[in-house]
């Protein structure tokens, strides 16, 4: 889920409200906070801890609610992780932190430290083109043994590295493993995965939820008639210059959906009228279609 801002440290309250309510109406299956999408890594710790109670308050348990507690201080995880307990979270997600390059050893200590400082289940999140180190499979694979770890998010875009992830499930029943890139999804149900998380669903959630239904319950036809539309919406992605295209698109999406703000978490700038005007004829060409992007 994206965070909407009203200002450099201003949660969109109004705004996180409609798009929540947005969200839940869609048909998702759980809500997750803090993560790439949201630029956690933007947002002071005030903001991310006011992120957490408002998106509890709202959902009120409806679904589950996921909170990504990535940092570069171990302290800091477990103090996020602690305040998503206490407002009624469900899981926890972390990274790799992304500054000093851990070796494996000690990334694997990490995070089973992490994972006993924590009340909740917690899930590996693999984003290596961002934090610029990898999780293993080995090292997932011995951090399989605690049980309160209970699954993997990968957005690397690797279907190799992804399959032996799969693979890794049969030795656990409670294991999880999730599509970060959202172009993958099929081919990561196909390999046995549980399912995505997929920034474009802030957009169109009725749209990836039915991709999904169609997929896991093997109705190709309609699985392909949803990918056309999926690939469509990606095409926002490639609107903008900058690596950080893919998080200015989604926001800049939803404002003109009238959700919420499209204010970016600094340094990243809003996308300028040229790109709005190039997101806009996405979306006209998507609600012109015969679909059911969100039950509209």
């Amino acid at each position: 889920m994206v965070t909407p801002l009203a200002g450099r440290d201003t949660l969109d309250t109004d705004g996180l409200a409609r798009l929540l309510h947005r969200l839940l109406d869609g048909g998702v299956h759980g809500i997750f906070v803090l993560g790439t999408t949201g630029e956690a890594p933007s947002l002071s710790h005030r903001l991310q801890r006011e992120v957490v109670r408002n998106v509890c308050q709202i959902v009120r348990r409806r679904v589950p609610v996921v909170v990504g507690i990535t940092d570069t201080a171990l302290a800091e995880s477990i103090a996020l992780a602690r305040v998503a307990a206490e407002e009624g979270a469900d899981a926890v997600v972390a990274s790799t932190p992304y500054y000093f390059p851990a070796g494996q050893t000690e990334l694997r200590q990490y995070m089973e430290t992490l994972a006993a400082e924590v009340a909740l289940p917690l899930y590996l999140y693999n984003i290596p083109s961002l934090t610029k180190l990898r999780i293993d499979v080995e090292t997932v694979e011995r951090l399989m043994h605690v049980p309160t770890i209970r699954g993997i998010k990968d957005s690397s875009g690797d279907l190799t590295y992804f399959s032996r992830l799969v693979d890794l499930k049969k030795h656990r029943a409670d294991w999880s493993v999730l599509m970060g890139p959202e172009h993958l999804l099929a081919e990561a149900i196909q390999a046995g995965a549980d399912g995505g998380v997929h920034g474009g669903a802030n957009i169109f959630p009725h749209l990836f939820a039915r991709w999904y239904t169609a997929l896991d319950s093997h109705d190709l036809a309609t699985a392909g008639r949803l990918k056309e539309q999926v690939a469509l919406l990606q095409s926002i992605y490639q609107v903008g210059k900058y690596d950080s295209r893919f998080v200015k698109a989604t926001k800049c999406a939803l404002s003109l959906l009238g959700i919420c703000s499209d204010r970016m978490a600094e340094p990243l700038n809003a996308f300028h009228p040229p790109e709005r005007q190039r997101v806009a004829e996405v979306l006209q060409r998507l609600a012109s279609m015969d679909s059911e992007l969100d039950g509209q």
